[in-house]
C-alpha cells in the first residue's frame, strides 16, 4: 500500500493531550488494517510563538502541503497577539493558503447517549476561505479596520467561484446520503452577497436533479434545528453562518466535544476538532478527545475515497464504531459526559476496541 504521511500540529491548551489520544487510536488502526501511516510533528501556537516569535513558523505550511494529510489540534487564537506581532490565526492560514475550502461538520445523535434534541443525522458544509472573516477575504491586508477610535468596520466577501464549489461538494455528499440540501442565507438583508451565494448554489443544483433543494434564513434555521433537526440532511452555508449553526447542531447531538470535522480541498485534507483549546482543563487528563479522534476517522475516509483505498474506509468505520460503543455507556465516557474516564484511559479503550475489532 505504501506509506501515508500525516503532519501533526498539536496546537494549544488541551491540544497535546487530545492529539496524543488521537495518535494512539490511529496507531491501533494502522496496525490492524496495515495503513502504512507515518507521523511528523510540527510545533505551532503559543509554544512556537515563545520560541520563534510566531505561532506559525516558517516552513510549516510547506511541510503541510507536502504531506498526505494534516492533523490539527485546537488553538487559543483569542490569546494570540496581533498578526503583526506574530499571532497568526492558524486555522485561517491553513484553510486559505492550502485552499482547504470545504469545512465538513457532521452532527448526529448516538445510541445510548442522551441528545438535547430529537434523533438526527446531518452534515453542515461550511465554505471556509472567505465570508465575514477579515483574515481570509483580502488579497493584501485585513478586511477589518477602524477609520476612527469609535468606529470599526468589517468587509464581507462572497464570490461566485467559492460559492459554487462548496455547493458542488454539498450536492455530491447529498447524493451519497438522503438527497436533500438546505441552503442557508440572509438574503432578505444581504441582498447582493447572500443573493449571489444563492444564485451560485441554485446554478450547481441544476446538475443534481435527484437532490431536493430548499432554503432557510439563518436566524430561522437556528430555531428549526432545535425544533426538528431530523428533517435536515446536508446544510450548505457561508463561512460565518455555518460556523454558528454547526456548533448548535453538535451541541444538540449530545456535546460539542463530539464534533468531528475536516477541512478538505481538492488534493489535501486536514482533520481538526471543532471545539476550542479549553486551557482551563489543560494538563489535567480531563479533556474529551472524541472530536479529534472522529476528525481523524473522517480524514481516513477522505483518503479512502480519494485514492480508492478500502482499508482506510474500514479503519474509519472501526474508529466510529468504537467511539459509539464507548459513548453508549456512562462507565466508558469522559467527565464532560458524566463518566469517569480520563483522556488517556478513553483513548486506550478506543484503541483497544479498534485493535480487537469490537
Amino acid at each position: 500500500m505504501g506509506s501515508v504521511k500525516f503532519l501533526v500540529m498539536a496546537g494549544d491548551g488541551i491540544g497535546e493531550e487530545i492529539t496524543a489520544a488521537t495518535l494512539k487510536v490511529l496507531q491501533a488502526a494502522d496496525k490492524r488494517f496495515g495503513l502504512g501511516l507515518e507521523f511528523e510533528d510540527a510545533e505551532i501556537g503559543l509554544k512556537a510563538l515563545a520560541k520563534h516569535g510566531t505561532t506559525m513558523p516558517e516552513g510549516v505550511l510547506e511541510r503541510a502541503r507536502a504531506s498526505d494529510g494534516i492533523i490539527l489540534g485546537p488553538i487559543s487564537h483569542l490569546d494570540y497577539p496581533a498578526p503583526e506581532a506574530g499571532g497568526v490565526n492558524i486555522s485561517g492560514v491553513v484553510r486559505t493558503k492550502l485552499d482547504l475550502y470545504a469545512n465538513v461538520r457532521p452532527a448526529r445523535t448516538r445510541p445510548g447517549l442522551p441528545a438535547k434534541g430529537g434523533e438526527f443525522d446531518l452534515v453542515i458544509m461550511r465554505e471556509a476561505t472567505e465570508g465575514f472573516y477579515p483574515d481570509r477575504n483580502m488579497y493584501m491586508g485585513r478586511a477589518e479596520f477602524m477609520p476612527d477610535a469609535d468606529t470599526a468596520l468589517t468587509i464581507r466577501k462572497i464570490s461566485r467561484g467559492a460559492s459554487e464549489r462548496i455547493a458542488r461538494r454539498a450536492y455530491e455528499l447529498a447524493m451519497k446520503r438522503r438527497k436533500k440540501v438546505t441552503l442557508i442565507h440572509k438574503a432578505n438583508t444581504f441582498r447582493m452577497s447572500d443573493g449571489l451565494f444563492l444564485e451560485a448554489c441554485y446554478h450547481v443544483a441544476k446538475d443534481f436533479p435527484e437532490v431536493e433543494t430548499d432554503e432557510a434564513i439563518v436566524d430561522a434555521m437556528a430555531a428549526l434545528l432545535v425544533r426538528h433537526p431530523e428533517k435536515y440532511d446536508v446544510i450548505c452555508a457561508t463561512n460565518f453562518h455555518a460556523d454558528i449553526l454547526s456548533d448548535l447542531a453538535s451541541e444538540l447531538s449530545g456535546s460539542l466535544g463530539l464534533a468531528g470535522s475536516v477541512n478538505a480541498g481538492d488534493d489535501l485534507c486536514c482533520a481538526q476538532a471543532q471545539h476550542g483549546s479549553a486551557p482551563d482543563i489543560a494538563g489535567q487528563d480531563k479533556a474529551n478527545p472524541s472530536s479529534l479522534i472522529l476528525s481523524a476517522a473522517m480524514l481516513l475516509d477522505w483518503i479512502a475515497a480519494r485514492r480508492g483505498l478500502a482499508a482506510y474506509g474500514a479503519a474509519a468505520r472501526a474508529i466510529d464504531g468504537a467511539v459509539d460503543a464507548a459513548l453508549a455507556s456512562p462507565e466508558t465516557r469522559t467527565p464532560d459526559l458524566g463518566g469517569a474516564l480520563g483522556t488517556r484511559a478513553f483513548a486506550e479503550r478506543i484503541a483497544a476496541a479498534v485493535a480487537a475489532g469490537s
